[in-house]
């Protein structure tokens, strides 16, 4: 029988903020962890490092199949560490189990940060559920906060609601474009437009850079008639070459100048009060599910109840009623 050594959380928080790099690779992977005492241990590690946390830039990163991330990811972290910033790369992918996601494959592409020493990509863990997912990486930002990165760029390789997820965890989203947008831009969710802080229109270079122009005209006007995200900042659109590295000091720019507008106006700090919140309320509802569906009597009826509600033998709401008086809910 394999016994598991109980960790020591208080000296792993104390390493963790000493910077020291396999202490972080450990206590991510203890938040990854599904095991029960994992959890309560990583509950116990993010609570411990809590007072070194807060203070880095957490920028999202999203954009269609084949826009550049990863190529935009390598040259803009690459210039921040030359900057002399710490920078930490995490993924949102709740596709990951399906597809096996895009990070890995990241990881390999972003050559240049792979081999920093002030750089740290880590994939997001292949849990399938966006919630649990969005979690880990809430817990994960904070945990590279203390160890001193201080510039955080969470990727989105997912779908659906992945994008949303990202922005609540983030204090800037930056929604990367392809040129000649026209068909493209239709296909854009509204959604992602109005999350956005930012749009940069990536492969702006060469024979691109006149439908780069085009497009980031169009960018402008579909921003012109939403509703902002912010009374304080009007989403600005850029053009950018990630290959190339052009345009991203004037991104980088941007993104610093949002800090400063939302700080002097009070949002920022409000922002991150509300993320909380909300962390919180959705916590308590992961919770409420797990007690829902690991309670035994609601194992033992589910999957009656479940073809009785397929078979029209009883209604959704009779169904979900039966389920929680099992539970005691």
């Amino acid at each position: 029988m394999t016994t598991h050594r109980p960790t020591d959380v208080a000296a792993l928080a104390s390493r963790v903020v000493e910077r020291e790099r396999p202490a972080l690779a450990r206590a991510i992977t203890l938040i990854e962890s599904r095991r029960a005492d994992h959890r309560v241990q990583a509950e116990d590690l993010v609570q411990a490092v809590l007072p070194s946390t807060g203070k880095a830039m957490r920028v999202g990163i999203t954009g269609v199949p084949g826009v550049g991330k990863s190529t935009t990811i390598d040259a803009l972290g690459s210039m921040l560490t030359a900057k002399g910033h710490r920078v930490a790369v995490l993924a949102v992918d709740p596709s990951s189990t399906r597809s096996g996601g895009s990070i890995l494959g990241d990881k390999t592409r972003m050559q240049r940060l792979s081999a920093d020493a002030n750089a740290f990509i880590r994939p997001s863990p292949s849990s399938g559920a966006l919630g649990g997912v969005a979690a880990r990486t809430r817990e994960t930002i904070l945990v590279c906060e203390a160890a001193g990165f201080d510039v955080i760029l969470v990727e989105t390789v997912g779908v659906g609601q992945s994008e949303t997820a990202v922005a609540d965890m983030t204090d800037f989203f930056l929604f990367l474009a392809l040129p000649g947008a026209g068909d493209e831009l239709q296909g854009v969710k509204k959604g992602v437009l109005e999350l956005a802080d930012m749009i940069a229109v990536n492969k702006s270079d060469g024979d691109n850079l006149g439908r780069a122009r085009h497009a980031a005209g169009d960018y402008r006007a579909a921003l012109h008639i939403l509703n902002p995200g912010s009374p304080n900042w009007r989403p600005p659109v850029v053009l950018i070459s990630g290959l190339m590295g052009e345009g991203l000091e004037a991104m980088w720019d941007k993104v610093v100048e949002h800090r400063r507008v939302m700080a002097q106006s009070g949002e920022f700090a409000a922002r991150r009060r509300d993320q909380q919140v909300r962390w919180m309320r959705e916590l308590a509802e992961e919770r409420l599910r797990q007690r829902l569906y690991g309670d035994p009597q609601v194992k033992a009826r589910l999957a009656a109840l479940e073809r009785e509600v397929a078979e029209g033998a009883l209604t959704p709401t009779k169904g979900a009623e039966a389920l929680t008086t099992l539970a005691g809910l």
